[in-house]
């Protein structure tokens, strides 16, 4: 019992650690800087981002854009120092996040803070509010061991599948080279009879 609350508060603290994230980001005056996260279906994704002034300039504008695997726009602002997006994960896969200066401004320092899944929630306080944490927790490893175990699957398929092509592969030369000698072997013995050597 106790090396199982040891295990599940050391899982917790890697997943907290890992769906929280304060990204520092330098985007200079042509280009964009982009951030991306493989995340799960059906996890909640918040993040705010603001452009920090520095030297007491008048602070540049950004524009920034998050979009989904599969190329969707989540998000998109242009001109503007600070924001915040929010947005429930519908498919799996990199979701993208790209900011860059707008105009020609000078380069900037923006920081993003991105939070992911239990760290995404407003909690409340109190005990119901521990309670909470540690359903969303297990409920989270729970979606990524399924995850994980899907993935797996799917590589343990196509290996098997590559290994039943590699051994068709491996017979149908054997074939082809046992054949071509067999023939070489007929073609020299009737070439030999023919100049009556043998």
């Amino acid at each position: 019992m106790g090396r199982c609350v040891i295990v599940m508060s050391l899982m917790m603290l890697m997943m907290s650690s890992r769906f929280t994230e304060g990204i520092w980001l330098n985007l200079p005056s042509t280009g964009t800087k982009c951030v991306s996260e493989e995340i799960l279906n059906n996890v909640v994704v918040v993040a705010d981002y603001v452009i920090i002034d520095e030297q007491g300039h008048a602070s540049p504008t950004v524009s920034a854009k998050v979009t989904s695997p599969y190329g969707n726009n989540l998000y998109h602002k242009e001109n503007v120092t600070h924001g915040q997006f929010a947005f429930t994960t519908t498919e799996i896969g990199n979701y993208v996040a790209c900011f860059w200066v707008d105009g020609n401004h000078q380069p900037a320092t923006l920081n993003l803070d991105w939070k992911i899944g239990i760290a995404a929630k407003d909690w409340d306080s109190g005990v119901e509010l521990e309670f909470r944490k540690l359903e969303s927790a297990v409920e989270s490893i729970h979606q990524n061991l399924l995850y994980l175990k899907n993935r797996e699957a799917e590589m343990r398929e196509v290996s098997e599948k590559t290994n039943a092509r590699v051994a068709w592969l491996s017979i149908m030369s054997l074939s082809v080279g046992i054949v071509a000698s067999l023939i070489q072997v007929w073609h020299l013995k009737r070439y030999f009879q023919k100049k009556k050597l043998i």
